[in-house]
């Protein structure tokens, strides 16, 4: 079958080593190949007919940005990123290539880390010592139980529990943005009190982490954390590279 187009990787400086060993997305794993234009790379391959966001292409996928990323900065594309064919290619890279410079000066030698902040859903028992409200309303549940008894000290709870998660959320930004370099705010989430990402050298993201899961185990009665990375710096590429400040979720 045919290729649907020129699926797009990443942009690089021009002169990167693709690494050995290792394909693109489809089955089989698609050969990669560069294409330049003045001081740039686009590692990209041809698309695979039917392409979907199967686990095994996201894989592949994001396996290949960390690759490159051990060769030097990498302008991580999205999952799915599909041109025409390679002039509609070029003509983007040499559009905008003063501009991709930039941001490969920005992210060289550095990876995204993805904090989430949760509200703790085991919490319930330091929850009822600290909050009078919940505290009063659970007794009222005691003494005459009932579905507006019930109901009334459900929303409590998740009102509360998200209350928390807010606080820790604006002490976790403020606890981790000095190890970093610059923050971004990702999507809303639901039931997600804060998202950001952080702009961590490569060489800092052990001990970023480090802290990040004791912030998480210090506050672990008022907030769950999940942490993901390090990853490719997707949050600081483009219009996506949005500033959150410290104190503010």
């Amino acid at each position: 079958m045919a290729a649907d187009g020129v699926y797009v990787y990443a942009v690089m400086r021009a002169g990167t080593v693709l690494p050995k060993g290792i394909g693109g997305v489809g089955s089989p794993p698609a050969v990669l190949r560069k294409i330049t234009t003045g001081g740039l790379d686009a590692v990209v391959s041809d698309a695979p007919p039917g392409l979907r966001a199967r686990r095994r292409d996201l894989l592949a996928h994001q396996e290949l940005l960390m690759r490159l990323a051990d060769e030097g900065p990498v302008l991580p594309m999205r999952f799915g990123m599909v041109a025409p064919d390679e002039e509609t290619v070029l003509h983007q890279l040499a559009g905008a290539e003063a501009d991709h410079a930039a941001t490969l000066e920005q992210l060289s030698g550095r990876f995204e880390i993805n904090v989430k902040a949760f509200p703790a859903q085991n919490a319930l028992a330091a929850l009822v010592a600290e909050d009078e409200t919940v505290r009063r309303l659970r007794e009222a549940v005691r003494r005459r139980p009932g579905y507006e008894a019930s109901l009334r000290l459900g929303e409590a709870v998740s009102a509360a529990l998200t209350r928390r998660a807010t606080a820790a959320g604006r002490s976790v930004l403020g606890e981790l943005t000095p190890g970093s370099r610059a923050v971004a705010a990702g999507p809303e989430v639901p039931g997600c009190a804060l998202n950001v990402s952080f702009l961590v050298e490569r060489g800092d993201s052990e001990a970023f982490l480090a802290n990040a899961r004791h912030f998480a185990e210090a506050h672990r009665d008022h907030v769950e954390l999940r942490l993901a990375g390090p990853l490719p710096c997707y949050s600081f590429v483009g219009r996506e590279a949005r500033s959150v400040p410290v104190g503010g979720v």
